[in-house]
């Protein structure tokens, strides 16, 4: 088979490589799946520099998600349940990933995907879609009624907004550009905020005062984390689930101290282990419903494999503009 493989965790480009590599065989508990589509994603981008919460041992495949069909498995019910069957799937934490010909993971790695689904969304199910339907989730439960979050003109910022008018949650959506505050008002976003304009943290500080909004989901790291956080009323909470700053978190202590406010981590994979085999797959099905709606992703391009490289290099030039995606055949 044809894979991308990463040789060093330096962000070169020269470190990935188009290489042919033995198919490999399903164990007890495993799949095998020939893949057809995956995207690039900036969990993708942070892992190829070796500052992602995983680090395999090299070298690897990189890619965390995709979607294909499974051809093989081991001799297990679970993984046998899948054997022909079309699916999402997740890269395993330590072995190869997803910008490959065919993939190796868990059984439980993987969701069923319905007829409906074609494979280049079903390639984009995981990380995105499971990432914001959980957040909204999260606010919900704790019984929040606003949120801020940063980032919003992302894909997954798109789908959080659209998610929240579903539910009937007020948002304050923070971008830094014109032109990507004027794409979530088209949207009907009614709070949008650009973080390099002189007043946007007077302004930040009363819309989360009106609101009431104690919850953030926050996407950048650095300044801009401290930034909302000092904004938010007394007992707020900022989560933080991305770092497309690659800058560490910032705060003002007394924040943390005097006001009681707290930062806390997100990574999709520990919420979702946090769930049966059975609530995965409930929930796998729960956010198909809504891919061709609430949990869409817009794709700006596709790529064979072997353009890899131009394709990441596509998606870090204007990642606002929509998913590039690896497609295998």
């Amino acid at each position: 088979m044809q894979a991308a493989v990463l040789h060093a965790y330096d962000g070169a480009p020269e470190s990935l490589r188009i290489e042919a590599r033995s198919v490999p065989k399903p164990e007890r508990g495993q799949v095998l799946v020939k893949m057809s589509a995956a995207p690039i994603n900036p969990s993708d981008l942070m892992f190829l520099k070796g500052l992602y919460g995983v680090q395999k041992p090299l070298p690897v495949v990189p890619g965390w998600e995709g979607a294909g069909r499974v051809v093989a498995t081991g001799d297990d019910w679970l993984s046998r349940m899948l054997l022909g069957k079309r699916v999402a799937c997740a890269a395993p934490n330590q072995r190869d990933g997803t910008w490959a010909e065919y993939m190796l993971t868990s059984a439980t790695r993987c969701v069923p995907l319905n007829d409906a689904i074609p494979d280049e969304q079903g390639a984009m199910l995981i990380v995105n879609p499971l990432t914001a339907w959980a957040l909204i989730d999260i606010a919900r439960k704790d019984g929040k009624r606003a949120f801020v979050q940063t980032a919003a003109a992302s894909a997954l910022g798109r789908m959080l907004l659209r998610l929240s008018q579903r539910f009937g949650l007020e948002g304050i959506h923070i971008v830094r550009r014109a032109e990507q505050a004027e794409l979530l008002r088209t949207m009907g976003a009614r709070h949008v905020l650009n973080s390099e304009t002189p007043d946007f943290d007077a302004r930040l500080r009363e819309l989360c005062r009106q609101l009431d909004a104690r919850i953030a989901f926050e996407a950048v790291s650095g300044m801009l984390a401290a930034r909302v956080l000092k904004a938010m009323p007394k007992g707020s909470r900022l989560i933080l689930y991305g770092a497309l700053s690659e800058s560490p978190v910032m705060a003002d202590p007394r924040d943390l101290i005097f006001e009681q406010k707290r930062i806390e981590g997100f990574w999709l994979a520990d919420w979702l282990a946090g769930r049966s085999v059975l609530g995965q797959i409930r929930l796998g099905k729960q956010v198909q419903h809504a891919l061709g709606d609430l949990l869409r992703s817009e794709i700006a391009g596709k790529y064979p494999l072997r353009e890899v490289h131009r394709a990441l290099a596509d998606y870090q030039a204007s990642m606002t503009a929509g998913k590039r995606l690896i497609v295998m055949g």
